[in-house]
C-alpha cells in the first residue's frame, strides 16, 4: 500500500506542478502563440491520442500508458499493456483508437517486442475498461527480431477504409530494407485484427511478405492521413542529412539505403535520389536534419492561417515545423521554437495544437493563438 500511495502522490504532484506553471508566449513568424503545460512529469512520452470525452492517452517509453485529463490530472499506469523492450529507442511507442472505438473501446499500441534474437516492432490491441486494458493481444510482429536497440519506426494510423498502417524502421540494418522477405524498413498495411488486406501490393508475390505496403524506408516516426485524399503521409529520419517527407504508394521502393539526400555517419557518400529515377522520391527533405518525429494535418479554425498545413515535430530543431502545401508540393516552411524535443504533434478536438516533449521530465503542451 505504501508504494501505491507514493505513486499516487507523484501523479498528484506532477498534475499540481503542471497547473501551477505560468503559460508562456512564443513569437512565431506567423504570430504570437501561447504555450501552456497541461501535464508534466512524463518520462519520455512518445504517443498521444484523444479519447471521445476529451481526455488523452499518452504512452511513456519505459512501458507505461496513462490517461491525462484536460485539467492536467495524470492517471496511474493503465494495467494490461504488453511487455516491452525498453532499451535505447525501444519501449512503449504509439497509440491510436479503433475507428469504431465508441462501440468497441479498442485501443492499439505499437511497441518494441522482446523475443528470441532481440526485439522488433509490434502492434497490440486491448479493450479499455476504466484504467485497464482487457483481452490485450499482439496482432502484428515485425520479422525478424534483431539485437539492436534503435530504429523501431512505430507510428500506427488507421486509413479511411479501416486498414491500419504500421511504420517500421530499418533497425540499423540498412540492406534488409531492400529485401521483401522481411519487414525491416517497411510500411505494413493490415486489417484491424492483424489480417492481410487482399489488395495489398505483394499478396501472392513469391518471396515477399504480404503485409508490406511500401519499402526502402529508414526510420519513419511521423505519420498522418491526408484529410482530403485519404493518403498516408509520413516523415522519416535520414542519416547525416536527408530527413524526408514521403507519400508512400502501394508497392513502391523509397530507396534506403541505395540512395539518400544524407551521408553515412562514417562519412562515406550515398548516391543522391535523383541518380535513381526508378526509385520513389521524397516530396521534401531537410539537410541539415531537424530529426523528424510526429506529424498531423491541421484542419481546425483556431489557427485559421494554418488550415490545410502539415505540422511536423522536430527533436534536434526543438520545435514544430509548419509546412504549407500545393497538392504534394511544399510551398513554404515556418519554424516554431519550443526549446524542447518534440516527439509528437496533434490537433486536438478543441482546435488547439498539442505537443509531447521527449525528455526524462517530459510534458504535454497545448498551443493556442496569443492575443496580439
Amino acid at each position: 500500500m505504501k508504494y501505491l500511495a507514493f505513486g499516487l502522490g507523484l501523479v498528484l504532484a506532477a498534475s499540481a506542478q503542471a497547473q501551477n506553471q505560468t503559460p508562456r508566449h512564443v513569437d512565431a513568424p506567423s504570430g504570437p502563440i501561447t504555450v501552456e503545460t497541461v501535464a508534466g512529469g512524463l518520462v519520455h512520452p512518445w504517443g498521444l491520442e484523444f479519447l471521445p470525452d476529451g481526455r488523452m492517452l499518452v504512452t511513456e517509453r519505459p512501458g507505461r500508458l496513462r490517461i491525462v485529463s484536460p485539467d492536467g490530472t495524470v492517471s496511474a499506469p493503465i494495467s494490461g499493456t504488453p511487455e516491452v523492450f525498453a532499451e535505447g529507442q525501444g519501449g512503449l511507442l504509439d497509440v491510436t483508437l479503433h475507428p469504431d472505438f465508441a462501440a468497441n473501446q479498442l485501443v492499439y499500441l505499437s511497441f518494441s517486442e522482446p523475443g528470441e534474437g532481440g526485439a522488433s516492432t509490434a502492434v497490440a490491441r486491448g479493450r479499455l475498461d476504466g484504467e485497464t486494458l482487457r483481452d490485450t493481444e499482439v496482432i502484428f510482429s515485425q520479422t525478424p527480431k534483431v539485437s539492436t536497440n534503435k530504429h523501431f519506426g512505430s507510428r500506427i494510423v488507421f486509413a479511411p477504409d479501416g486498414t491500419l498502417y504500421v511504420t517500421m524502421g530499418d533497425r540499423g540494418q540498412k540492406d534488409p530494407a531492400q529485401d521483401l522477405s522481411n519487414h525491416i524498413g517497411t510500411v505494413a498495411r493490415i486489417t484491424d485484427d492483424g489480417g492481410i488486406p487482399p489488395d495489398n501490393p505483394f499478396v501472392g508475390v513469391k518471396g515477399a511478405l504480404p503485409e508490406i505496403w511500401s519499402y526502402g524506408h529508414r526510420n519513419a516516426q511521423g505519420a498522418a492521413i491526408h484529410p482530403d485524399t485519404g493518403a498516408l503521409w509520413l516523415n522519416e529520419h535520414g542519416p547525416r542529412g536527408g530527413d524526408e517527407i514521403n507519400v508512400p504508394e502501394a508497392g513502391r521502393n523509397y530507396g534506403w539505403p541505395l540512395v539518400s539526400w544524407g551521408r553515412n555517419y562514417s562519412g562515406w557518400p550515398i548516391p543522391d535520389p535523383d541518380t535513381r529515377p526508378d526509385l520513389a522520391s521524397a516530396i521534401f527533405q531537410w539537410t541539415p536534419v531537424i530529426a523528424v518525429s510526429g506529424m498531423d494535418f491541421y484542419t481546425a479554425d483556431l489557427f485559421p492561417n494554418w488550415q490545410g498545413n502539415v505540422l511536423v515535430g522536430g527533436l534536434v530543431s526543438q520545435g514544430i515545423v509548419r509546412l504549407t502545401l500545393d497538392g504534394q508540393t511544399i510551398t513554404d516552411e515556418e519554424r516554431i521554437a519550443l526549446d524542447a524535443r518534440v516527439r509528437q504533434v496533434r490537433q486536438g478536438p478543441d482546435g488547439a495544437v498539442y505537443v509531447i516533449t521527449d525528455h526524462e521530465d517530459g510534458a504535454l503542451l497545448r498551443l493556442t493563438p496569443a492575443a496580439r
